[in-house]
């Protein structure tokens, strides 16, 4: 894992949009079915908004019919990191970025498998990238992509 991201309050707030800002330092959630990504089946990497780290390939990516973009497993173990959530008079287990501890969404166990886990992101919290992983690419496994292979 690549070194932490510690910023103030003032840091996060000049370098992501009010939205990225409530939704990953806040801990807010985006209206189901409006984010960028919920719909989206392009081939690539999603990364965290905040500090670039990879989290999620679109290979991982599912419809989950929620309305927030739903994988069934991170990029690695390592890229997130989970506690538990007891906000909403609930108690759900909450995602965050290991290298920088943004707010991603939560995960829960019924999604399809492998995993049978369903990670549900907000898309405020992802910036996607039209490409492969750099770890996927360095270990030279197949593209997503068959017209790359």
């Amino acid at each position: 894992m690549a070194k932490r991201v510690v910023k103030s309050d003032e840091e996060w707030r000049k370098l992501l949009t009010p939205e990225q800002y409530e939704v990953t330092r806040r801990k807010k959630t985006e209206r189901a079915f409006t984010g960028a990504y919920w719909d989206h089946h392009e081939p690539g990497v999603y990364t965290c908004v905040a500090c670039g780290a990879e989290l999620f390939v679109s290979g991982s990516k599912y419809d989950s019919g929620c309305g927030w973009p739903s994988f069934t497993a991170p990029t690695a173990p390592a890229s997130v990191s989970t506690q538990d959530d007891y906000s909403h008079f609930l108690h759900r287990v909450e995602v965050l970025c290991s290298r920088c501890d943004a707010h991603l969404g939560h995960v829960f166990e019924d999604g399809p498998g492998p995993t049978g886990l369903r990670y549900c992101i907000n898309s405020a919290a992802l910036k996607f990238e039209g490409r492969k992983p750099a770890a996927r690419q360095a270990e030279g496994e197949a593209s997503e992509d068959p017209q790359e292979s």
